[in-house]
């Protein structure tokens, strides 16, 4: 069994030269990643076969949303073939077990999720994965080699747990610049070695596309690599799927997809910016689907198909969900997305369907769960920040507003409801030992938030962490408005907008929480590993 106290950088060292196999591992370029000979399921060397008849690999693989005895694995071939896995608690696989997975089809994308289940829990995972052909029964893909780990349960003693989070991936016409080192990001989280990585939203800029050459204000030129689907902004399905697809030809995309496992969330270039369900794009002349409805349906089947996320039981569509990681921390994810009001003025004095931006089952799940859980911290992981001012367009001459926030510094006005009366529960119950991460601003800061400096003044302190982008413009610093009284004590943002990924301002955060003391220390990186801020915070 492997050593639950094995570094993971030694774990992966170990596992690069254990047997033949092949890890999608830092040293190795994407067009040098070789694995196992194909074997057949019960391990008798298979024939060697055309390479036409293997199915490929074209995304690598990821895994996600882990329980500590259930994870998540994604994978996608390039035809219709099955997925088997096998998985064992030793690089060696000295005592595997197999899995008949689902057959990648083109319905959706030739991708593939298979939820493991009976897994150890608080171990490391070590898998293998292949797709054999439907067209060439006993034809095999070369084998791809990743690792995760999975949560110990809440009952367990307690050990050191590692978060990191960021958002914002390939907006504002950065694409991969293969002379740059293409998408750094993932390289940076993935040395980073933390336990998950929480995807904070805007996982592709659908409303982006990418032009071949973008001058920098060096004199030098940023060349993207560009798809088809990259070429335009996405309205079809497969505009959605291709987009998705791009990010994961970048090698340290796959890299890390094999080592770090994943939780995401969406926000709004996963459709278009800014949108809710009733807006048309009427002022668009890029778009022959005006109907942001219909082109959100789209991107959430792509999100669903391209992203390791477990469908609910009863809501297959449902995005928030909670992850608990041993005793130390709970993640809440939520989504401001699917069950908003339109935007507007944000000004609505009293709560109704017009101001929700949780919507009440959602809400009220928060709540619940919050009050129940037992998790020395509770992290909730929010597609967009409480109190920085998002602007949205002017609408019939009004200033709309995208995010919580409506730059009013008075009593709660519109989907600010929604947030007071968080707080205000949390409050009421004693629950204790809050942080809420962040993207979505493209800039890193460290937000605190108390009511002694608030207008609305029925919670406890607490704090609000950014981080972003990725891989996109940097810009920021927002405006805050003072409902929830934030104060900023730090912030790293662009000297001009739309600074560019070569640039270094790229950033994300980590929670890291001492299962001695149970401190919580939130960090803030950037790109190239050098941390920013820190602090230190006791648990109550």
């Amino acid at each position: 069994m492997t050593d639950p106290t094995l570094p993971r950088r030694a774990f992966l060292s170990r596992i690069a030269t254990a047997g033949g196999a092949s890890v999608l591992g830092a040293s190795q370029p994407l067009a040098a990643l070789r694995s196992l000979l194909p074997t057949t399921p019960l391990g008798t060397p298979a024939i060697i076969t055309n390479q036409r008849l293997r199915p490929q690999w074209p995304s690598g693989v990821q895994s996600g949303d882990p329980w500590p005895t259930r994870a998540m694995l994604w994978g996608r071939a390039d035809r219709e073939s099955r997925l088997l896995v096998e998985w064992d608690t030793t690089e060696r696989f000295r005592n595997p077990r197999r899995v008949s997975g689902p057959v990648a089809t083109a319905d959706h994308a030739f991708t593939t999720h298979l939820d493991l289940r009976s897994l150890p829990p608080g171990q490391t995972i070590c898998y293998r994965a292949r797709y054999e052909s439907i067209a060439s029964p006993g034809v095999f893909s070369e084998a791809i080699t990743g690792q995760f780990r999975t949560p110990p349960l809440a009952t367990a003693p307690a050990q050191p747990v590692r978060i990191a989070w960021s958002g914002d991936m390939v907006g504002q016409g950065w694409g991969i610049d293969e002379s740059r080192g293409g998408i750094r990001m993932y390289d940076a989280l993935r040395r980073a070695e933390p336990d998950v990585f929480v995807h904070s939203g805007d996982n592709i800029y659908a409303d982006g596309p990418l032009l071949p050459e973008v001058p920098l204000r060096d004199g030098t030129m940023w060349r993207n690599l560009v798809t088809e689907a990259k070429s335009k902004v996405a309205e079809t399905l497969d505009d959605y799927r291709g987009a998705f697809a791009y990010n994961l030809l970048d090698p340290h995309a796959q890299q890390f997809g094999a080592h770090v496992p994943i939780i995401a969330q969406w926000d709004d270039h996963e459709v278009v910016d800014n949108w809710f369900h009733d807006l048309v794009l009427e002022n668009d002349p890029r778009y022959t689907e005006k109907r942001v409805r219909v082109l959100a349906e789209r991107a959430q089947q792509a999100l669903f198909e391209f992203l390791p996320i477990r469908r609910h039981a009863v809501e297959p569509n449902r995005i928030y969900r909670s992850f608990r990681l041993g005793p130390l921390a709970e993640v809440f994810v939520v989504d401001l997305r699917s069950y908003r009001g339109a935007n507007s003025a944000n000004v609505q004095s009293t709560p109704s369907r017009d101001t929700s931006i949780l919507g009440e089952t959602q809400l009220a799940w928060l709540e619940r769960s919050l009050r129940e859980s037992t998790a020395a911290w509770k992290i909730i992981a929010c597609d967009m920040p409480l109190g920085l001012v998002v602007n949205d367009r002017i609408r019939e001459g009004v200033r709309n507003y995208e995010a919580v926030a409506n730059a009013e510094h008075g009593a709660p006005l519109g989907r600010e409801h929604d947030i007071a009366r968080l707080l205000h529960t949390m409050q009421t119950a004693k629950v204790r030992n809050v942080v809420w991460i962040t993207a979505d601003v493209h800039y890193c800061a460290a937000h605190h938030y108390a009511p002694e400096r608030a207008a609305f003044t029925h919670f406890d302190a607490f704090w609000e962490f950014v981080a972003g982008p990725m891989h996109a413009g940097t810009f920021g610093p927002n405006t805050l408005d003072g409902t929830f009284g934030p104060e900023v004590r730090f912030a790293s943002a662009a000297p001009t907008p739309n600074a560019p990924p070569s640039d270094n301002l790229q950033f994300y955060g980590t929670l890291d929480v001492d299962p001695r003391t149970r401190a919580l220390t939130a960090s803030l990186w950037d790109v190239t590993g050098k941390r920013l801020w820190s602090t230190e915070l006791a648990p109550t």
